[in-house]
């Protein structure tokens, strides 16, 4: 499985900005909306590789994969916002972020349509989010940010991933090996 071009670029862009007044954001498509997260949120961002589904989970959990020889449990972030499953094609990857959950910190996959870039978003471009207006639950957005002439809904990652799912997919990823798939490409 091969890592994107951006898993460096990402670590590198983390530490060059160290300004207070500026903060670097992950900007990506789910279902033809631009979408941001913290870049401190984001780990690493791979190609897609195959996926082991894992019965009796909520659709929007994808499944797992192995990673290194380890299980990542992964969502479908369309699925998750309410945007129906990705359907993944060429552009299509794998957002892997820390989540912590009290003292123990877990890797999820995060399934996206695609991932844009890296930008710099200052602090008087970022704005609270809106009471109404959006399809993305509320408490699933943390502000939305102005770039260029057009906003993208910053995500709140801790809020997407509760901790009752936390739970739940700490569970299934120790109980599924590490080893094959039986899933999709």
């Amino acid at each position: 499985m091969g890592e994107l071009v951006l898993s460096n670029r990402a670590s590198t862009a983390a530490h060059t900005e160290s300004s207070d007044e500026v903060t670097q954001y992950l900007i990506f498509t789910v279902s033809d909306e631009r979408l941001a997260m913290s870049i401190d949120a984001v780990k690493e961002i791979i190609e897609t590789p195959a996926i082991t589904r894992v019965p009796m989970t909520p659709d929007y959990i994808r499944g797992v994969i192995n990673l290194r020889g380890n299980v990542v449990p992964v969502i479908d972030l369309g699925a998750r916002l309410g945007r129906g499953p990705i359907t993944p094609t060429k552009r299509s990857c794998i957002v892997l972020v820390e989540v912590h959950a009290g003292d123990e910190s877990h890797v999820l996959g995060m399934l996206v349509d695609e991932v844009k870039d890296i930008l710099e978003i200052a602090r008087e471009d970022i704005k609270p989010p809106p009471e109404f207006g959006s399809e993305i639950r509320t408490d699933f957005i943390e502000a939305m940010g102005r770039v260029e002439d057009i906003f993208v809904i910053i995500l709140s990652v801790d809020h997407v991933l509760s901790m009752q799912e936390l739970a739940a997919l700490r569970r299934f990823s120790q109980e599924t090996p590490a080893g094959g798939t039986d899933g999709e490409s």
